[in-house]
């Protein structure tokens, strides 16, 4: 089997990719694909991280967070985070995959606090781990806390998973003739609002030289593509 270009990734994965369909919540038929998706990808070898967020519990509950004090909110946000992480934690376990959740809040009846150097000897063990609440800080968002442990986790490159195949001229599904980059500089998705990631995770990224890629997470197989650099998704790096 051919090896991996990659030997840790740092894969995030948005809230909403977890409920497939539904309105809010966790779809386990999803769920059971991503982590098979995952699977492929440890089976290569490849150490990897991964970042989740909170949209799909937080809109739930989102009617009730309008005009909350913006910190609350984020605070709220950041426990849904914990929320998928642990489910996506109890899936992978089932499907044989061995794995830790770190958060960045104090939840020790739930999570292992974040430690740096524990994260990295999971990875090295073979190990995924999964890290939720975002940064432990209000006013940040997950992208900007996949680039962080992205950083923190010495890793090759930061992978998104969306529902789009890539980064697109326009939004393919209101512009038919829009086409996808298969790469771009930093500066030029900065330039050009392509909403890779929010600027604050675009500009930590660019300063550190560390790559993203944007992929569809529902495309079969697409992440181990990423993984082998096939042509799929989008490629943002320095120039």
């Amino acid at each position: 089997m051919m090896a991996a270009p990659y030997k840790r990734i740092l894969l995030k994965l948005s809230g909403e990719a977890l409920m497939g369909d539904d309105s809010y919540g966790i779809n386990r038929a999803v769920i059971g694909r991503i982590v098979s998706e995952i699977g492929e990808v440890v089976a290569l070898g490849v150490q990897v991280a991964i970042v989740i967020g909170g949209g799909n519990i937080f809109r739930g509950v989102a009617p009730a967070a309008a005009g909350m004090d913006r910190a609350t909110a984020d605070y709220m946000g950041m426990l849904a985070t914990v929320m998928n992480a642990m489910a996506l934690s109890d899936a992978m376990k089932r499907s044989g995959l061995e794995c830790r959740v770190q958060s960045a809040l104090n939840l020790e009846q739930v999570a292992e606090p974040f430690i740096r150097g524990k994260a990295l000897r999971y990875l090295e063990e073979g190990k995924v781990v999964i890290f939720g609440a975002g940064t432990g800080n209000p006013f940040f968002t997950t992208d900007t806390a996949a680039a962080l442990r992205g950083v923190e986790m010495d890793a090759e490159v930061v992978i998104k998973a969306t529902k789009v195949d890539g980064v697109y001229t326009a939004d393919p599904k209101k512009d038919a003739s829009a086409t996808r980059y298969q790469e771009l500089s930093f500066d030029e998705a900065i330039a050009r609002n392509l909403q890779v990631m929010d600027a604050t995770a675009l500009t930590l990224c660019r300063d550190q030289n560390l790559p993203i890629i944007v992929f569809s997470i529902f495309k079969h197989g697409a992440l181990k593509r990423v993984v082998m650099r096939e042509d799929e998704g989008t490629l943002v790096h320095c120039n």
